[in-house]
């Protein structure tokens, strides 16, 4: 059984949520809060296996809500149903600890199948937030210094890096040397290196030695 724990300042919502669970044999409802306030109080003293929050409360908002909940246990997933669309919170909602985030004019169907994925240790997420997040995750990938390169001048960081000549790079990739040469130059301006010791330091501490 899955112990749910409603923390939202709308009585009407509440009871409306308590209704669509009762329908779903393996979720119940085991406590219910108006605030924040209370919301940390029942979850100190109680245990539930999913808590569901609005981010809008009196007393304590949502997101300090959130933070105390994971000083109190990381473990304990937080679904956040609010009335703010996806693009204001979500992703903010997502990093500071939440399992999920729904809208508060999503199905009935989809409260159901976030409970239970998050009770089950995974996260809900709309394909909207999913996308979002490979956009954020790209964004980090873009940050390392090494993705300024070309796919060519890439290569010729890692056959450096792996202590090969001007020389023998050309030779293996059928290039001039002028080319090889142009290419690392390339690469010290780019990554604001300034000789192959550096190259080389770099190339091993991000893993790229070939």
């Amino acid at each position: 059984m899955i112990k749910v724990l409603i923390a939202d300042d709308h009585d009407i919502f509440r009871e409306g949520l308590k209704k669509i669970i009762e329908d779903t044999p393996d979720i119940k409802v085991t406590g219910e809060a108006s605030d924040g306030f209370e919301a940390i109080k029942l979850i100190r003293k109680n245990i539930y296996d999913v808590i569901i929050l609005d981010i809008s409360m009196p007393g304590k908002s949502g997101l300090e809500v959130i933070s105390q909940i994971k000083t109190i246990d990381k473990k304990i997933p937080v679904l956040v149903l609010s009335m703010y669309s996806e693009d204001q919170y979500a992703l903010r909602i997502l990093k500071i600890g939440a399992s999920g985030y729904l809208t508060k004019e999503c199905a009935c169907n989809d409260i159901i199948c976030a409970i239970r994925k998050i009770a089950g240790g995974r996260k809900y997420i709309s394909m909207n937030i999913a996308e979002k997040l490979a956009d954020d995750v790209l964004e980090d990938f873009h940050s390392y210094l090494h993705e300024k390169l070309s796919n060519r001048e890439f290569q010729v960081l890692q056959m450096i890096a792996s202590g090969k000549t001007i020389s023998e790079i050309a030779d293996e990739l059928s290039l001039s040397v002028k080319t090889i040469s142009t290419n690392r130059t390339r690469i010290l301006d780019k990554m604001h290196l300034h000789n192959n010791a550096q190259i080389i330091s770099y190339a091993l501490k991000q893993g790229l030695v070939l």
